[in-house]
């Protein structure tokens, strides 16, 4: 079988960054050694964590440099926040789609990809400069001439650990060690939102707001796996796999925003339910666009995931902030995972109807 490299792409937070950025690098460095040590054991042949400060390079320029073009070889390519949640079972199946003999390739979740395998990956023609990889199958599909798979239904592989709150849902089945504490980071906010959310989708008689990049299979979880109601704002899926020419980002929850204010957030959500979990990456780019260069810095989005509104930076992100930690309902802010698979994490002790 043709032997296969994997790459792990780990960015370096900037050793002067705040302590919330560090943090989540250091778990992402932990989970990258995990999977690192894992796929060797499935039987990849070259396993490399490439760590590195942030360069402006785009994933495409990354991809070309992890090619290799002299011999027939398959590549994995993931981020070292990808699938913190993945058995040995699942590496395997990535490994052993990258040893295929014609042009095929294997993501977790072929719209929105964290990870990708590539068999033939020397048969590949000239990588454009793909700004994410979540854009990989789209373009191995479209361009490439490749057969593209995904495993989707193992909704394990679409968490990502890509800010605090989705480090501490991952935590309890990838047993990271998250040393908040230690770090004198307040998860306390955000910890009894989440318990009171609990409480929330175990009554028959309250609902549960979601907004934002959930899915049809994370609905579907809600409705058997909860015993409240939901209502469901569904919007921007493929957010991150855009291309030139699509209309730009717009949510219903934003021009309400718009219309009153960051620090009317709590209100309206209260007027729609009991408890509330947010994706506020889908705000961001209704007000500032798709590109995240454009948005508040990490360190205010990640103090925003935990609730931490008096650490924030940007205004309109400290007032939203604010409104949602003060709240007379439990809200939850946070990014695709938490209104994806996050959600099971999230609300695990809810007892099924």
């Amino acid at each position: 079988m043709p032997p296969v490299t994997v790459r792990i792409l780990h960015p370096l937070p900037d050793p002067s960054t705040d302590d919330l950025v560090r943090w989540v690098g250091a778990a992402r460095s932990r989970i990258a050694e995990r999977h690192r040590r894992g796929f060797e054991r499935v039987g990849a042949s070259d396993v490399q964590v490439i760590a590195g400060g942030a360069d402006g390079r785009p994933f495409g320029a990354r991809l070309r440099e992890s090619l290799d073009r002299d011999r027939p070889c398959g590549l994995v390519i993931l981020g070292s926040g990808s699938m913190p949640l993945a058995t040995a079972s699942d590496r395997r199946a990535f490994v052993r789609s990258a040893q295929a003999a014609d042009r095929q390739a294997l993501a977790n979740n072929r719209y929105s990809a964290d990870v990708v395998a590539i068999a033939r990956a020397d048969l590949l023609p000239d990588v454009p400069d793909l700004a994410t990889d979540n854009l990989l199958p789209r373009w191995l599909s479209e361009a490439a001439g490749y057969r593209v798979a995904d495993l989707r239904r193992r909704w394990r592989l679409a968490v990502d650990v890509d800010g605090p709150l989705d480090l501490l849902l991952a935590d309890g089945s990838a047993r990271e060690s998250v040393d908040a504490a230690d770090r004198g980071i307040d998860t306390g906010r955000v910890a009894a939102r989440l318990d009171a959310l609990r409480a929330v989708t175990s009554d028959i008689r309250a609902e549960l707001v979601v907004a934002g990049r959930t899915s049809a299979a994370a609905l579907a979880w809600l409705e058997h796996g909860t015993r409240s109601r939901t209502r469901a704002l569904v919007e921007e899926r493929g957010l991150r796999t855009s291309i030139p020419g699509q209309r730009p980002p717009a949510a219903i929850l934003g021009m309400l925003l718009d219309r009153d204010g960051p620090g009317s957030l709590a209100g309206h959500l209260a007027r729609l339910g009991d408890g509330a979990i947010l994706d506020t990456r889908v705000l961001l780019a209704h007000r500032l666009g798709a590109n995240e260069a454009a948005w508040p810095v990490a360190a205010d989005r990640f103090a925003s995931d935990l609730l931490l509104h008096e650490r924030i930076a940007d205004p309109w992100l400290a007032e939203l902030t604010r409104s949602a930690a003060e709240a007379s309902i439990p809200i939850v802010l946070g990014g695709h995972t938490i209104v994806g698979p996050g959600l099971r994490l999230a609300l695990r002790s809810a007892p099924p109807r």
